[in-house]
């Protein structure tokens, strides 16, 4: 099994430095501990749609649906984020998480950070603590793409270092969240389609939604006990954490990927139904929020796809809930992670 090793710079200046990350991005993008439930049934509602179609280099043709808005709504005020609490739906809506669970039963953090504010509904960024820690892992993850088959092949554990879990006693942010679990290696074997179409209805989500290019999972935007694991949980610097079987993840974007430039974001990883997750700028460079996107978080324009330009449907991470991924817009496969 990979050994975490630590950094000798691991506690020196540790916490004004993320601190001072933090107010730069202007947004702290928690993971929740949200068990996936494979039992639930999916319920599937009827939605309006467009249809676009673009020829790969192969000459087989990817059906998409054209999303209302490709350009930024204005600024979000990151010290007066909504909280997600229950923002759940049974059809899919745009700002909502529209999840195949129903009930929500699990822990999470033991009670609110000092970054809620006080009118109960927000909750300021700028303000977020971060689990103290820098370990290093023997990261393990490759991608290819066979045929009709995108594939990740991993151990879940990223090419960035992360905090020290379970959180130490001495840590700040212990005080509001506990988190008692450790990261571990997992099997990450997953495949995708390498040329994704746009179903007839959305899917709804059951926990895990993709896989980020450091080579760690994705979850969806809620704890296990509905409520939004970004507001709440405690993370480390690049905006992961381990969940009971010791699954590092993130519930939104993590800051360790590269994402510069004035332009369109890159890709940041990939949602289960094979679709891309991209960061927050849109076409015109502006960041993006849920009213620019549909009820999946997503939307279709020409973007960079294998090399190619090519007009698809593909997701945005935003700084407001659900963050990511709203509802699979795909077909997705069933695969999820194992310890």
């Amino acid at each position: 099994m990979p050994r975490p090793t630590t950094s000798p710079h691991l506690r020196a200046g540790g916490r004004a430095r993320r601190a001072a990350l933090v107010v730069a991005i202007g947004a702290v993008l928690l993971v929740g501990c949200g068990s996936s439930d494979p039992d639930a049934a999916s319920t599937e509602a009827s939605t309006a749609s467009v249809s676009a179609t673009s020829t790969s280099d192969d000459g087989a043709a990817t059906t998409t649906t054209s999303s209302p808005a490709t350009t930024s709504s204005g600024p979000v005020d990151v010290t007066h984020l909504p909280v997600g609490d229950g923002r759940w739906t049974t059809t899919p809506e745009a700002g909502y998480l529209y999840t195949c669970r129903t009930t929500f039963d699990g822990g999470g953090a033991q009670q609110r950070g000092p970054w809620f504010n006080d009118d109960g509904t927000t909750w300021d960024a700028t303000k977020k603590g971060v689990v103290d820690g820098e370990v290093a892992w023997d990261h393990q993850f490759t991608t290819e793409v066979a045929g009709d088959v995108r594939r990740f092949v991993g151990n879940d554990l990223p090419d960035h270092t992360t905090g020290e879990f379970p959180i130490g006693a001495d840590d700040d942010v212990r005080a509001y969240d506990a988190n008692p679990n450790s990261i571990s290696e997992q099997v990450l074997s997953i495949e995708v389609p390498a040329t994704p179409t746009v179903a007839d209805q959305p899917t709804c989500l059951r926990g895990e939604v993709g896989v980020t290019l450091t080579g760690a999972a994705i979850f969806d935007a809620f704890d296990a006990g509905g409520r939004d694991a970004v507001a709440w949980e405690a993370q480390d610097h690049c905006q992961g954490h381990p969940q009971e079987r010791g699954a590092y993840h993130y519930h939104s974007l993590t800051t360790c990927i590269a994402d510069p430039g004035t332009g369109h974001s890159n890709l940041l990883g990939y949602a289960y139904d094979g679709f891309g997750i991209y960061g927050l700028r849109g076409e015109d460079g502006e960041e993006l929020t849920d009213a620019d996107l549909d009820e999946c978080h997503g939307h279709t324009h020409t973007i960079t796809w294998d090399g190619e330009q090519v007009e698809m449907y593909h997701y945005h991470a935003t700084r407001e809930f659900p963050y990511t991924v709203g509802c699979f817009r795909g077909t997705p496969i069933q695969q999820t992670l194992t310890g």
